[in-house]
């Protein structure tokens, strides 16, 4: 059961990953979005949308940091363990608040505004389900640690998921990890399965180019120089 939960389930997770998102590229290609409700209502849904967002992106932050950045690189620029658990504890629990908000908040306007919940198709209501269940324990995990320096997953989780991309996953390493931590990890590793066969997708299309391409110049209309006629007051007659 080790093995197949810790060493087989996160390559299939992976592999699934991959395969969804050539399919979706090479055949549902102009279903690569997120089927944007805005048309519908647009009030709740900037607000909710931008929550969600930015908390989110903390969340993925805090993941890849804690999960890839080793802890003797943290020691070695003097950040103790106790420091480390402080910021992840409170900077996480933010987060992962925002986060949640953002997601009830979109799931209300879902419920609440007819046309919106016309549109909701199966597949969003699952990805909202494991979406919410993945943000939730992984807050539950931490705060149930959260005593003294907490439970360090650097010394058991992160250096699991890191041998994974070795190809020799230490299984027994997740074997002492709390049963939370291990729900957690399946239901990410779920996660990860479902993105590209979901809205989620949109994720892997985000405009990073924007950030770097040149400035847009603008230039005022000059009637002269484009060779413009005069604009002349009433109506001009027409001409067979």
């Amino acid at each position: 059961m080790t093995t197949l939960l810790w060493s087989v389930l996160p390559y299939v997770a992976f592999a699934l990953l991959v395969a969804g998102l050539i399919w979706r590229y090479r055949y549902d290609k102009y279903g690569w979005t997120t089927r944007s409700s805005q048309v519908y209502e647009s009030k709740l849904l900037n607000i909710a949308s931008n929550a969600f967002h930015y908390g989110i992106l903390f969340v993925l932050a805090g993941h890849l940091v804690g999960l890839f950045v080793p802890m003797s690189w943290t020691h070695s620029i003097g950040i103790s363990e106790h420091t480390y658990h402080l910021f992840s504890l409170y900077g996480g629990t933010a987060a992962g608040v925002l986060t949640v908000a953002g997601i009830l908040l979109l799931i209300y306007r879902r419920r609440t505004r007819a046309p919106v919940f016309r549109a909701t198709t199966a597949n969003d209501k699952l990805m909202y389900v494991v979406l919410l269940a993945a943000i939730v324990l992984g807050m539950v995990a931490k705060l149930t640690h959260a005593s003294g320096d907490g439970y360090n997953y650097r010394d058991t989780i992160a250096p699991w998921a890191r041998s994974l991309f070795t190809l020799q996953p230490k299984t027994e390493l997740m074997d002492g990890a709390p049963v939370l931590y291990h729900v957690h990890s399946l239901i990410g590793m779920l996660l990860i399965a479902l993105v590209p066969y979901t809205r989620l997708v949109h994720m892997f299309s985000a405009p990073v180019q924007y950030l770097f391409r040149p400035y847009v110049v603008y230039r005022s209309r000059d009637p002269k120089q484009l060779g413009a006629r005069p604009e002349r007051p009433g109506w001009e007659r027409l001409r067979g």
